[in-house]
């Protein structure tokens, strides 16, 4: 009787610790495993804020995917997924052919949500990857440079526009309020001339977070020089600016959208059910009508019972989502009775710079250095379990308090 294949789509959150998790579950002879990726490494997706604003540099946000599996278990494959052929179990590379299944783990990511605002597409900066994010710093860097070789918009070049007050938009105007003195600095441009304006179309920044800690995080953001403007949409992107819903255009040369994600396309393409791109899985992580293709991290919904209102799409939840998947996919091939995987909340941190922070752990509120170090210590947990001490030694924020 020939190995049954597994193929997991993508190496985020989800995708990698699935790959950790089989190679621990399943011995050699039980089944084929393969991890596709379009990089040829996974990247921390909750350290990218950082690598867009300039203050952490992007190396120390990617891993390679090698030094994390055990290619003696797992079959990388370096490659893009360009469609899923649900019914003949078959995935298309761009580049190496296709791929047929047995079971499959689609952990393929987001794409951006523009809730159909014109331009925003074109225009804006996504913090979506370390292509994009580097790419943002460039920009950035690139914009305070020609401040004084310049003489016609000279504002403009220095006025970032940051879309969306979630914990991304959030987390990135932290950083900037950290970088933006040491560019003015560096290129001779008065810090009072530098705008970084965050536009919420929400009543409130953080929607659904504490608001205690909201009020903490607006007061230290703005007096570190972070504009907000709450309850006010942008209607349009153009290159150059927004326009909002309250009247107001503002140039600005930088416009960087956080403002929502959905689920990757192909899921959609592949013609299964979906809300905004995510498919509302199964107890056991399964899709609904397809018992051999398991959906996690950003492309599966999963509704908290308590609120009648899906999970957020966070690290977390793909990383407890990948250990569930890996015990059923064991279960499938070596007998067994699958699991239904159950959420545990242990604790949400937004950074809002260097050494400053806010967050609920267990039902304790953090603030300022504190909230901090909790930050660096999960990242950290993260690494530890992807790679050991040697990986946290190697890639981890060591200094708790700076």
């Amino acid at each position: 009787m020939s190995k049954p294949t597994i193929v997991i789509l993508g190496a985020g959150y989800g995708g990698i610790m699935t790959a950790i998790r089989l190679q621990k579950e399943l011995s050699l002879n039980q089944a084929n495993v393969i991890l596709v990726n379009k990089h040829n490494y996974h990247y921390q997706t909750t350290w990218l804020h950082e690598n867009a604003a300039g203050t952490l540099h992007h190396d120390k946000t990617r891993i390679p995917i090698e030094d994390i599996i055990d290619t003696n278990k797992i079959h990388f494959v370096q490659d893009t997924v360009k469609e899923i052929k649900k019914d003949e179990k078959v995935v298309i590379l761009e580049n190496k052919g296709e791929l047929t299944y047995d079971y499959l783990v689609i952990g393929l990511g987001s794409d951006p949500e523009t809730f159909g605002i014109p331009g925003l597409k074109e225009h804006a900066f996504g913090i979506r990857s370390i292509n994009s994010v580097r790419q943002i710093r460039e920009h950035i860097e690139y914009c305070f440079s020609l401040y004084n070789n310049t003489k016609e918009n000279r504002d403009q070049l220095v006025t970032i526009v940051v879309g969306g007050a979630g914990f991304t938009g959030i987390e990135f105007v932290g950083e900037l309020a950290d970088r933006i003195p040491e560019l003015c600095k560096e290129y001779d441009v008065p810090r009072e001339k530098v705008r970084v304006v965050n536009v919420e179309a929400a009543p409130t920044v953080l929607p659904g977070f504490d608001v205690e800690l909201v009020e903490y995080a607006m007061y230290n953001l703005e007096r570190r020089g972070i504009e907000f403007l709450v309850g006010v949409p942008i209607k349009e992107c153009y290159e150059g600016g927004v326009l909002l819903g309250n009247g107001e255009d503002i140039k600005a040369a930088t416009i960087v959208w956080t403002g929502g994600v959905r689920g990757n396309h192909l899921i959609e393409d592949a013609g299964f059910e979906t809300m905004r791109g995510r498919v509302k899985v199964e107890k056991d992580l399964r899709m609904p009508g397809h018992d051999y293709i398991f959906v996690i991290g950003d492309c599966a919904l999963i509704i908290n019972e308590e609120i009648n209102r899906p999970y957020p799409p966070t690290a977390q939840i793909a990383m407890q989502q990948a250990y569930t998947v890996a015990k059923n996919l064991k279960a499938l091939i070596a007998g067994g009775s699958l699991e239904e995987f159950h959420y545990h909340n242990k604790g949400t941190v937004a950074s809002l710079g260097r050494g400053e922070a806010i967050g609920v752990v267990g039902n304790k509120k953090l603030f300022g250095s504190t909230a901090a170090a909790m930050k660096k210590v999960i990242d950290n947990r993260w690494l530890y379990l992807i790679g050991g001490i040697p990986m946290v030694l190697k890639k981890g924020k060591l200094n708790l308090f700076k």
